[in-house]
């Protein structure tokens, strides 16, 4: 394909970011017309509470390239990227955070091995600037666990920020996971896949939107979407809580230990034992709960940029009162 007929969109879900968002579209303007391709830039608004979206629509005035999907409220970062990926028109998509910790510079090496064949390039991150060293630690170890803990590749030291080709989103559009770990499920897709290294850049403005408790429940969304381990550890620790019972028995019947200080201490580990394996069942469990509602992923309150055949809520809508209306008249 001719690179000047080429369109790419830029995804970049929004969370309270108007410290920063202005410098945000500046840069990937700027970025934008320096290149051969043409480029869509999708912001997806996650509930903010600040002025995020008045920057947006603001910029959008003049800036006819930039949409914009709002939320009802926050639903989270990854069903933000979800709805971009769903509203999206270009031969290839690419998802980054809107605070420029991932440099635009790369998406030229990104769209570089798109061209040679790969339909999935991800950013490698050697190195996380502004980052204190929990975080990096605890991301790096998640990630290897991860890894041990599921048959999906899942790349080391990759966040979200990745170019994909349209059937890659073709697929990822198929999938309606309440919990969406989306680099999980690009991974789970297949297609030829490789890495661009990048040094993470420290945020423009503002402050992390992904505080522990949020780290964790993505940790978690991840690993109860691709690995069943967790349940394999609770039938260990149910098999090791039967086999210490019964050393136990034997101990007792032939040794003068302490029995009660001992029985206590049996008692809290077969407690702790219990309630880790319920604990374990009931995220499993939660998530098909979750499934079995149907509700709507998200609720989109308004979109900004579009065509009316561009939006996915607006094209469902009215399929849903076509069929309707060809029922009726039968």
């Amino acid at each position: 394909m001719d690179k000047n007929k080429e369109l790419i969109s830029i995804v970049l879900p929004v969370f309270n970011e108007e410290a920063g968002i202005e410098t945000t579209i500046d840069t990937l303007e700027k970025f934008a017309a320096n290149q051969p391709q043409n480029f869509e830039i999708i912001f997806v608004d996650d509930g903010s509470q600040d002025n995020s979206v008045k920057l947006i629509e603001k910029n959008q005035e003049s800036n006819q390239n930039i949409r914009l999907i709002q939320f009802s409220r926050n639903f989270g970062h990854q069903l933000a990227i979800t709805a971009g990926i769903r509203y999206t028109k270009g031969d290839a998509v690419v998802v980054m955070d809107a605070d420029l910790q991932d440099p635009p510079a790369v998406i030229v090496d990104m769209i570089d091995k798109w061209h040679q064949g790969f339909d999935v390039v991800y950013g490698k991150r050697l190195s996380r600037d502004g980052e204190s060293f929990f975080k990096k630690t605890t991301a790096s170890l998640f990630y290897r666990v991860l890894k041990r803990m599921t048959s999906v590749n899942i790349p080391l030291d990759t966040g979200d920020f990745r170019l994909m080709d349209k059937q890659v989103v073709h697929q990822l559009r198929r999938m309606n996971e309440a919990d969406p770990f989306v680099r999980g499920m690009v991974s789970w897709v297949g297609f030829k896949q490789t890495a661009v290294t990048y040094e993470r850049q420290e945020r423009i403005a503002g402050t992390s939107k992904y505080p522990l408790r949020k780290m964790v429940r993505l940790a978690m969304d991840g690993i109860t979407s691709f690995s069943s381990f967790p349940l394999q550890i609770a039938n260990w620790l149910g098999s090791l809580s039967i086999v210490f019972g019964i050393g136990y028995l034997i101990a007792s019947l032939f040794t003068t230990m302490d029995t009660i200080h001992f029985a206590v201490f049996a008692l809290f580990l077969m407690v702790g034992i219990t309630l880790l394996t319920i604990g374990m069942l009931g995220s499993y469990l939660y998530r098909v709960f979750e499934a079995s509602r149907k509700r709507p992923l998200y609720i989109v309150s308004k979109t900004v940029g579009f065509r009316p055949s561009r939006d996915p809520e607006s094209q469902q809508t009215y399929y849903k009162t076509t069929i309707k209306g060809r029922a009726l008249q039968h």
